[in-house]
């Protein structure tokens, strides 16, 4: 097993990955200080695991609760739904909340535990690639808006990241693929040597290889845990962690929420942004190539929607965490391996790469 820390002071929390972690007696126990918990998991996930997690929790009052599968669900609708649940079951300020499931179940658990009684613990055991490398750690949780994706939410972190790299031999490749996608992102953003070592083993990673998924699963995991520890609330660098994720976003929100999943529509919003940075002089077009051929390579899209047209991406685009005084924020970069933030593009650039960027 291997362990990371999210140094956060006195909030700081490990980050456990390893083969076999749900069923190791007394280790997901030991992050629990209550007696009452509420496992929130989704339709696809529970029939898999939650007989197992259940058993690793033996010694408490649980409770269960079964969400439907999608990003269409992760909704006030279905927060809604967890509150009555924790409220029926009269559970108290000591409950702790676990997500067991993909990026979906965390957010919106997260979310529940930052708002029931103004604040109770959660843990996170990721079953996804996308969540055991980005989304479980860092604290951000959420739910969708039909204007905007996770417009509504707040930073709340858990006591500990679960991630057993055996809940990933029964992903999809579909979904395999898409938490590539946000691996990649670490690579771009700052880490060359990371973004080679996918280049050479991305057939490993596409074949399931353990060795190849845990490596990358630790590898970005420290990336992410010491961006988080820097700027724990979005306020400098860690912006930098949603490159491509403003492109995409507005490709959730007007393809409808599920129809593409967060990693696929990220591949493409990191591709736009390869893009505009090389329309800038910032990288070469060979560089914009090696990202496209690597996207290509872990069978991500590196086409746009073809009924998005250019003033769709602005209007979606506009409905962004990163706007500010009205103008758009991108995470753009420097060299493949560097990015920045910034504000004082061109908006005819911007809008030249929108319209010609290729739709499927």
């Amino acid at each position: 097993m291997a362990t990371l820390t999210v140094d956060l002071g006195d909030r700081s929390y490990p980050i456990l990955v390893g083969s076999g972690l749900l069923e190791e007696k007394g280790l997901i126990a030991r992050y629990i200080s209550g007696n009452e918990v509420l496992v929130i998991t989704n339709e696809t996930v529970a029939p898999l695991y939650l007989d197992k997690l259940i058993g690793a929790l033996d010694r408490f009052n649980v409770t269960c609760q079964i969400l439907p599968d999608g990003e269409q669900h992760k909704s006030l609708v279905t927060l809604q739904g967890i509150f009555d649940t924790l409220l029926k079951n009269r559970l108290s300020r000591d409950v702790t909340l676990v997500a067991l499931g993909g990026g979906v179940i965390g957010d919106i658990a997260g979310f529940a535990a930052a708002c029931y009684q103004r604040g109770v613990a959660f843990l996170q055991i990721p079953t996804t690639l996308l969540a055991q490398v980005d989304s479980a750690v860092g604290g951000k949780t959420a739910v969708n808006h039909p204007l905007g994706k996770n417009m509504i939410g707040a930073f709340h972190q858990p006591v500990c990241v679960v991630s057993d790299t055996n809940t990933l031999a029964t992903l999809s490749s579909r979904e395999l693929s898409a938490g590539i996608a946000e691996v990649i992102k670490y690579g771009l953003i700052r880490d060359a040597a990371f973004f080679e070592w996918l280049e050479e083993n991305m057939d490993p990673l596409l074949a399931y290889d353990r060795d190849a998924l845990e490596y990358v699963i630790v590898e970005s995991c420290r990336h992410k845990a010491e961006v988080v520890a820097e700027d724990e609330r979005e306020f400098g660098q860690r912006a930098l962690l949603n490159l491509g994720h403003t492109f995409g976003h507005a490709i959730e929100t007007a393809s409808g929420y599920g129809q593409w999943l967060h990693g696929e529509a990220v591949g493409v919003g990191m591709l736009m942004a390869a893009t505009m940075s090389e329309r800038l002089g910032w990288i070469d077009a060979s560089d914009v190539g090696r990202v496209e051929g690597l996207l290509d390579r872990a069978n991500l899209p590196v086409r746009a929607p073809a009924m998005m047209l250019a003033d769709d991406f602005r209007r979606h685009m506009a409905v962004d965490k990163k706007v500010t005084d009205g103008r758009i924020r991108l995470v753009l970069l420097e060299a493949l391996g560097s990015a920045k933030l910034v504000a004082d593009y061109s908006q005819a650039l911007l809008d030249e790469v929108l319209q010609s960027f290729p739709r499927a």
